[in-house]
Parts: structure tokens; C-alpha cells; sequence
């Protein structure tokens, strides 16, 4: 988890999640296939806390998984602009996939990097990632929105 292939193994795996469902319904609805919550899963725990996985490894794996960037912990001290970033970053991904994308980072107040923190029950525990630090201030601060896809450009 993390090491180069591991987006085209999530992409394969997700792909065959999708045509078994397919063929093995009459009525396909919802979503199906590969979630990445960091905090649910012990491999992805591990990969982290091993430095293999990434934040921007994770999302990279976003453009071929089922939602988003999820149940990632953050140093509480990462500026509100970093955070805009990322998400306008996967809002991008979903803009260009034409596809439902999500962002659940928590930065944890007192909490750095090494860190971990536990969030109880089924939400797991994991550790603080690092987020990179050079700034997007200049670009958030410019407003806007990520716009809407448009489907009539494939007609």
C-alpha cells in the first residue's frame, strides 16, 4: 500500500468490483466499490505509519476509488488555506471524473505528525500524516468554485 502500483491495483480491483456487480444484479443502484478511510482499515494504518502512503498518494488513489480523500488525520496546526487546498483539489478530481468525491481531513489540535489519535468505534484510530507546507494562500484566497461538470461535451 503505497508503492508505485498501488493506484492501477485499487483501479483493477474496483473495476472488477463494479462489472460483478453488474452481471450479479438486475438492479444496480449506489455505490459500489473500494472506500480508502485510513482510520478503518490496519493495512492503511500501517502504510502510513511506515511512511509507504502518503497524502498525495491517497490522492492519486481518489480518481479510481468509490469517494474520496477519508478519515485522514492532520496536524492541528495546518492553515485553513492548506485545507481549502486539498479540498479544491479533490473537488478537481470530481469535476474531471464527472464522479462524487469527498473530503473528511481532521486536523487534530495538539497532535503533529507521529502522532496518533483515537477516534473510537468503528471510526478506528490512525496516525497524523504530514501535509505539504508550501502555501496555496495566494490561490484560495483568489474565491471562485470548482464548476460543475459538463456532460454535452461527449455528444
Amino acid at each position: 500500500m503505497g508503492a508505485p502500483g498501488t493506484t492501477a491495483a485499487l483501479a483493477l480491483l474496483n473495476d472488477q468490483v463494479k462489472k460483478g456487480g453488474v452481471m450479479a444484479s438486475s438492479y444496480v443502484g449506489g455505490l459500489s466499490g473500494a472506500f480508502i478511510p485510513v482510520s478503518e482499515d490496519q493495512g492503511m494504518i500501517d502504510a502510513v505509519s511506515m511512511g509507504a502512503l502518503t497524502l498525495e498518494k491517497l490522492e492519486a488513489m481518489t480518481c479510481v476509488c468509490s469517494v474520496g480523500l477519508d478519515m485522514i488525520a492532520i496536524p492541528g496546526d495546518t492553515t485553513p488555506s492548506t485545507i481549502a487546498g486539498i479540498i479544491a483539489d479533490e473537488a478537481a478530481i470530481g469535476m474531471i471524473n464527472q464522479k462524487t468525491t469527498a473530503v473528511r481531513v481532521i486536523p487534530v489540535i495538539g497532535k503533529d505528525v507521529g502522532d496518533t489519535v483515537e477516534f473510537g468505534g468503528l471510526l478506528g484510530y490512525a496516525p497524523v500524516m504530514p501535509v505539504n507546507r508550501y502555501s496555496c494562500e495566494k490561490f484560495i484566497s483568489r474565491g471562485g468554485r470548482i464548476p460543475a461538470p459538463i456532460h454535452s461535451f461527449k455528444n
